[in-house]
């Protein structure tokens, strides 16, 4: 399979969230391929977006998303955690897509013992599992996910019909105000392998 081209990536950032789903995000480990079907994402969009971290303007933390579609934006949260996101659109305007669940599909073994003592069904389903997984560090914020260089990268795909997507409101923004809040912009692939 193809890697995903940066013109996929840049197009405004709903679009780029419902069609990731599908996509397979592939990390290489050593001589190991790692992957998974996307079947969760989150959009973020611009810095009215109350809940996206763009909303106090281009930062250290945020100079990524306001460069180049098709860049990783890793960021760390809880004091714990790495998360994985996509930078999407125009240069200078800032926008991500969240990965927020995968199903494993490729080196399961690796996947396993990087979520030890956690049934196979909760190995990816969440951001932070993803990253712990699949190895995703900080170290790699800012890598152009259209190449192999660094070990990381989206293949596609066939891609998910409409029929099994199904769209809801983000989650873990409890404090942010309305619209915000209640803007439907996760997109969950309803696929047999998840029923």
């Amino acid at each position: 399979m193809s890697n995903l081209p940066q013109r996929f990536y840049q197009r405004e950032v709903t679009l780029v969230a419902r069609d990731l789903l599908g996509m397979q995000l592939v990390r290489q480990v050593g001589d190991q391929r790692v992957s998974g079907i996307i079947v969760e994402t989150e959009a973020y969009r611009g810095e009215e977006d109350l809940a996206c971290h763009a909303r106090h303007g281009k930062t250290r933390r945020t100079e990524v998303m306001y460069g180049e579609a098709g860049r990783a934006y890793i960021y760390f949260t809880y004091g714990m955690h790495w998360l994985l996101n996509v930078v999407t659109g125009e240069v200078g305007f800032p926008a991500a897509v969240l990965l927020r669940a995968i199903i494993p599909l490729q080196g399961t073994e690796i996947i396993s013992a990087n979520r030890t003592g956690r049934p196979e069904k909760e190995w990816c389903n969440g951001p932070a599992k993803i990253c712990q997984a699949l190895q995703i560090s900080g170290a790699m914020n800012g890598i152009d996910l259209t190449t192999n260089s660094a070990g990381l990268w989206i293949e596609e795909a066939p891609p998910v019909p409409d029929s099994r997507v199904v769209t809801g409101t983000r989650i873990g923004i409890g404090t942010v105000p309305e619209p915000w809040k209640s803007i439907p912009w996760r997109f969950n692939a309803i696929l047999k392998e998840s029923e």
